[in-house]
């Protein structure tokens, strides 16, 4: 068929996306007896509003999925929606529309948008969260797990969210505010439901190395988070009460050095030892604390500050008296809400000490050098191991040692032991929020009196959200929406039958996308989360692409929810995903991550009707590599676009003359650089997808054609023939990248199938080798000149090229050569005395 001589994305972008529909080209399990790949981006959350920042997270995947597929693997692509969240239930409270209806709405515009861009999604395994049939089995796996003792009720200290009304995680709070709303988080006492996390905090440590295929900035991220800490736990009686404050310090060897304890200011001793004349002071202290928030006590700059109670602790190895401080930089709610101070030896303490005049005992000394004078000299801290001195029976010895030695002591005295803590905590999961997963527990006076909970019976899942009336049930304010519900909240008792109250939470939206990539792979199965058999062929998900924002909260909670999967005989792996991509973000022109916050997303809409899908993709994957920030230039996408143009226009130009050419002779001259510079390409762009590297790739594509265009119009059967095979190669190359074009190119030149369904092309490796290579020639090391010769010069003829050189010559004269080094295809070089 002959070529329109004008690039028209909008003419033939929709036929490919029609036709690629017909076929189930994108359809796992076409190919049974293939090789697996899983190829998977972070589930959107359907906010309606598409920006470039999510094109360029679905394209990373999409350039590997078409990429898999043309190497001859059964690859499974799916896409589906992350729908719970406070987003929909923001804006219903601001503006009436039910979360449900909001939800949908935005689905259907996100999904339309998504399509309009050539993704290749099985769109037969969407899935939706916000749906029944998905979180039936968050609420399966949440009585699972309370079977195993995972999930528990607890009493704690949360982080409230001022803005959005409900407790949300540790690794959602930034500076003290809500990461989504920007609002102040204060710390509040109450009842919640909490996964036991903190069971694998070990298990999920120790197998980091094995993510061989993670950023070692995820990885780092998480080893911080863990925050294994291998210490001791030391035991101080409160003198004159039966009480002990447990304490846990990684430098026990430091023991004999402290001279005051501090507890948080709200830990459950306090009242108890504090002495009648500290009181006031201390209620008083606490109260401001308790106001104030937990970010800004801690933080590095926060003068640190405290109130005596009155009391004294009993040291354990001497029986010494040591006050006992509350301060603002200790808090309950991590480690034990206690630690021993040693002032000589750490610089917090240091600090407090020497405003608060509280003693500075030395006893630790450098193992070399200078030694510490006594403690009033100080002006620092010496944090460094040493040698202990004024340590009892341990005086003398290395402080390894003497940590080890201390804390078998203090177990066979009763008084503590060695052991180890973690910065993590367990994941407290229950929001109070109506538009999440309903919590399936129940409570009843007469059968638990203690409101423990009663599990659900398996056989009522899923406990359905009831429709609300959004204007009375969503108000921001007071009790959780569901318990406004009283057709949902009174219930049944599943134990005696008599009256009940549902649990009126509602589950953190991490728990959907904690298994989500597992459903996917049976989304209509009805036995369970998903089918065991299938997960052992398609688990681990092989590349997956998300945010690095993530790092701590969903590449976490999802690791360890796999560990759970495979608890429960479900999945066949410990580790969800061999291959982790983080891409970086795209930035509007006013130089902010692009998004809705600052309103400078540009909507793929505006860019696909103007340009194009292909100019899109392909800008967004040149701009720069995938890991890494770029700033949005309407300049640079113009162009692209433009280059794409001229990609049509080279095909078009020669099509009537070489489409149907064949030739089977010798190429020579230009016929021989046309097969050059299509072969060469075809390896870089190769290399470039592998390590990825798409903006190299693209680059690769653009010097392809312009060498095409420089050999000018080809009049002979091998040129035409050559420049045929360079145009069908150019298509398959151009299919990751700009699949519309491709196939368009593709058919034009007789191809009777789609680009994906072909085969990844084989470069020919005669034809990727440069005729004339360079070789840096030095001089005892120092580079004198450059030559060009062969590529399969002899190391003889490298030898006299280089020779003949004149600032080699001059460099060689009068010299003895007693070594000459020949690097292949690289350097030579003459040692002279």
């Amino acid at each position: 068929m002959a070529m329109n001589e004008r690039y028209e994305p909008q003419s033939i972008e929709g036929k490919w996306q029609a036709r690629w529909d017909e076929e189930g080209i994108f359809r796992a399990g076409r190919r049974p007896d293939a090789p697996k790949k899983y190829v998977l981006e972070m589930l959107p959350y359907p906010s309606g509003q598409m920006h470039m920042g999510h094109v360029r997270n679905y394209l990373i995947g999409d350039v590997y999925a078409r990429y898999y597929q043309m190497r001859g693997f059964d690859v499974l692509h799916p896409m589906g929606w992350d729908a719970f969240g406070l987003p929909a239930e923001n804006a219903a409270i601001k503006d009436g529309v039910h979360p449900a209806i909001r939800t949908r709405e935005n689905i259907e515009s996100f999904k339309a948008e998504i399509k309009t861009l050539g993704y290749s999604y099985d769109w037969s395994r969407e899935v939706n969260t916000s749906q029944p049939e998905y979180y039936r089995w968050n609420q399966w796996f949440f009585l699972q797990l309370l079977d195993r003792g995972l999930v528990y009720r607890r009493f704690s200290k949360v982080n409230w969210c001022t803005g959005c009304h409900t407790v949300i995680a540790n690794e959602q709070v930034k500076d003290g505010r809500c990461e989504r709303c920007s609002s102040e988080v204060l710390d509040k006492e109450m009842p919640e439901w909490a996964f036991r996390i903190t069971k694998y905090s070990q298990d999920l440590l120790d197998a980091l190395p094995t993510l061989k295929q993670w950023p070692d900035s995820i990885t780092t991220r998480q080893r911080d988070w863990i925050g294994r800490s291998d210490g001791a736990e030391v035991e101080f009686r409160v003198q004159g009460h039966d009480a002990a404050l447990r304490v846990f310090t990684t430098r026990v060897d430091t023991l004999f050095g402290c001279t005051y304890v501090v507890l948080a200011p709200d830990h459950k001793l306090v009242a108890q030892v504090t002495k009648p004349e500290q009181r006031a002071n201390v209620e008083a202290f606490a109260k401001r604390m308790a106001a104030q928030n937990k970010t800004e006590r801690l933080g590095e700059d926060t003068e640190k500050e405290g109130v005596f109670t009155g009391a004294h602790a009993l040291h354990p190895f001497t029986g010494q008296p040591v006050p006992i401080w509350i301060a603002n930089f200790v808090v309950s709610d991590y480690g034990t809400g206690a630690v021993m101070s040693v002032p000589a030896h750490d610089e917090r303490d240091f600090a407090f000490a020497r405003k608060y005049s509280l003693p500075v005992r030395v006893v630790i000394q450098p193992a070399k050098g200078d030694k510490l004078g006594a403690g009033e000299t100080l002006t620092e801290a010496s944090t460094d191991d040493g040698v202990l001195v004024d340590s009892g029976d341990f005086t003398g010895l290395p402080s390894a040692e003497a940590r080890v030695k201390m804390a078998a002591t203090l177990e066979a005295q009763g008084k503590g032991k060695a052991t180890v803590t973690y910065r993590q905590r367990d994941w407290g999961f229950s929001r109070q929020r109506y538009w999440g997963t309903p919590i399936p527990i129940i409570y009843c006076e007469k059968c638990d009196p203690e409101r423990k909970g009663i599990p659900v019976p398996l056989d009522q899942l899923p406990v359905r959200l009831p429709d609300i009336d959004t204007q009375e049930v969503l108000t921001g304010r007071g009790e959780p929406p569901l318990a406004k519900v009283a057709s949902f909240v009174n219930t049944t008792c599943p134990k005696c039958g008599g009256p009940a109250r549902r649990e009126a939470e509602t589950m953190d939206t991490f728990v959907d996308s904690c298994w989500y990539f597992a459903r996917y792979l049976s989304p209509h199965y009805d036995a369970a989360p998903f089918d065991p058999e299938v997960a052992k062929h398609w688990l681990p998900v092989d590349v997956y692409v998300g945010g690095p924002e993530h790092g701590t909260m969903h590449l976490l909670y999802f690791r360890f929810w796999t560990r759970i999967m495979k608890l429960l005989g479900l999945s066949p792996v410990d580790e969800p995903v061999t291959r982790l991509i983080t891409q970086g973000i795209v930035n509007g022109a006013d130089g902010r991550k692009m998004g809705k916050r600052y309103g400078n997303g540009v909507a793929p809409s505006t860019i696909v009707q103007k340009y194009g899908a292909d100019t899109a993709r392909t800008y967004v994957l040149f701009a720069g590599p995938p890991e890494r920030d770029f700033d949005w230039s309407p300049d640079q996408v113009e162009g692209v676009a433009r280059f794409l143009k001229r990609v049509w226009t080279l095909a078009a130009t020669h099509h009537a003359s070489v489409a149907d050419v064949t030739y089977d002779g010798p190429y020579e001259g230009k016929a021989l650089e046309t097969r050059r510079a299509a072969h060469k390409c075809l390896k870089r762009v190769s290399e470039a997808i592998e390590r990825l590297s798409f903006n190299t790739g693209v680059a690769g594509i653009m010097e392809c054609v312009n060498a095409l265009y420089a050999v000018g119009t080809p009049e002979t059967q091998a040129e035409k023939a050559a420049m045929a095979e360079a145009m069908r190669l150019l298509a398959r190359i151009l299919t990751p990248f700009a699949p519309h074009i491709a196939d368009e190119l593709a058919e034009a030149y007789g191809s009777k199938v789609l680009t994906v369904s072909e085969a990844w092309p084989e470069f020919d490796p005669a034809l990727v080798v440069d005729d004339v290579i360079p070789y840096a020639v030095q001089v005892n090391g120092k580079l004198r000149a450059e030559v060009r010769v062969a590529a399969d010069a002899s190391e003889a003829d490298v030898r006299a090229a280089a020779e003949a050189e004149e600032k080699v010559k001059s460099a060689l004269e009068g010299k003895t050569l007693r070594k000459f080094v020949f690097v292949p295809k690289r350097l030579v070089n003459f040692v002279v005395g």
